[in-house]
């Protein structure tokens, strides 16, 4: 995918020497509390960095006027025209629209140039910030999924359940909101 720019943000892939701007919220609790891995160290970083460079499905956001990587999108074509958004955004830059201007920009990328059909994304319900992002984004609460995933054990090792948010859009719903 080319390189997406907006008003205010920067959206490419990553590469190797984006580890510092990773780190700085990788390893914030608060940034991650709501994703499937713990807090990552430096040396996690300088690794995610490269993977991520490698990996199609992730973007850097960054801001335009000094390319300081701010967060990350996901992206990924899940099979039959659908693919799948996720993002994570720094704390110091939350609540500033950055993410809101972010996913439209790939949203539109998406519709209007790449032919997708349909965009979902899955949140955690306790996650309030996430599920009014996407609904912002146009998107549609499709579904409330009880303890359909764990991504940590409690200390017994027993698998710690959590509910789901799914959302999705139609290229047809994108059409008929951005014309």
């Amino acid at each position: 995918m080319r390189v997406i720019t907006t008003e205010r943000l920067i959206i490419r892939s990553f590469t190797k020497n984006d580890w510092k701007d990773l780190y700085e919220y990788l390893s914030d609790e608060s940034v991650v509390r709501f994703e499937p891995y713990e807090v990552f160290t430096e040396e996690q970083c300088k690794h995610e960095a490269i993977q991520r460079s490698r990996n199609e499905a992730f973007f850097a956001v960054c801001m335009k006027e000094t390319n300081k990587v701010i967060g990350n999108l996901y992206f990924e074509e899940k099979g039959f025209g659908s693919w799948e958004l996720g993002y994570v955004f720094n704390a110091s830059y939350q609540g500033k629209g950055y993410a809101t201007e972010s996913a439209l920009g790939l949203l539109k990328e998406g519709f209007e140039n790449l032919g997708i059909r349909r965009v979902v994304a899955n949140c955690d319900p306790k996650n309030t910030a996430s599920w009014r992002l996407l609904e912002r984004l146009g998107m549609r609460r499709e579904g409330h999924r009880i303890k359909n995933v764990f991504f940590h054990r409690d200390d017994a090792g027993n698998p710690i359940w959590k509910d789901t948010y799914e959302y999705a859009i139609l290229a047809e719903e994108w059409n008929s909101r951005n014309k």
